[in-house]
């Protein structure tokens, strides 16, 4: 299992919180998925292959917030 922090900027409130959560949550692979607003960062424990990576990404983009660059 990899653990790896992400910042997302623009995580400001409950919502985003749950809306995160749920679409990393569902993507194959994840094992944790954690939002803290006041960092704005999301916490991870996944299966650490490149294309789980580039899913959770996009799972994060799909709901309408940017990743920039790790």
């Amino acid at each position: 299992m990899t653990n790896r922090t992400l910042s997302v900027p623009e995580i400001h409130c409950g919502h985003c919180k749950t809306s995160i959560e749920d679409a990393v949550g569902a993507v194959s692979g994840v094992e944790r998925a954690e939002v803290d607003i006041d960092a704005s960062t999301l916490d991870l424990d996944y299966d650490g292959s490149d294309g789980t990576f580039t899913a959770i990404v996009a799972a994060i983009e799909e709901v309408g917030y940017e990743v920039p660059s790790q």
